[in-house]
């Protein structure tokens, strides 16, 4: 039995941090000229075959998430709320608030949902805003 448990927790780590090294790889070099071109208005960022690019990486990006909480049905590591729930909470919200088109993904949305029931999240993650 104890060793069942430590396997799975070792697979449960390991998910976490799968998701988080995406996030901190992937998800993060999809946004960044997007990002600064329409939310910090950078001069260094105008170049709208660039800003095209980089808002369908973005996009094409939280399909993939969407996609693994559509699998999962809850969290992005299937085992319910994990420190990879913080940091994909907090660049969700910033798809969410940049000012740009974006598909419709059900999965997300619902899971930034969920992670809003979370006082701390709610707070601190969304500013106190629903």
């Amino acid at each position: 039995m104890a060793e069942a448990t430590f396997c799975w927790r070792i697979l449960m780590v390991g998910h976490v941090e799968q998701w988080m090294d995406w996030q901190a790889t992937e998800l993060n070099n999809a946004w960044r000229f997007s990002f600064m071109a329409l939310v910090r208005k950078s001069p260094a960022h105008t170049d709208q075959h660039m800003l095209a690019a980089s808002v369908a990486n973005w996009n094409r990006h939280m399909r993939m998430l969407d996609a693994q909480l559509e699998k999962t049905g809850a969290f992005v590591a299937g085992y319910g709320f994990t420190l990879a729930g913080v940091v994909l909470g907090l660049f969700t919200i910033r798809w969410y608030m940049t000012p740009m088109e974006r598909p419709d993904l059900p999965a997300v949305h619902a899971y930034l949902e969920r992670l809003s029931q979370r006082p701390a999240f709610l707070l601190h993650g969304r500013n106190g805003n629903p």
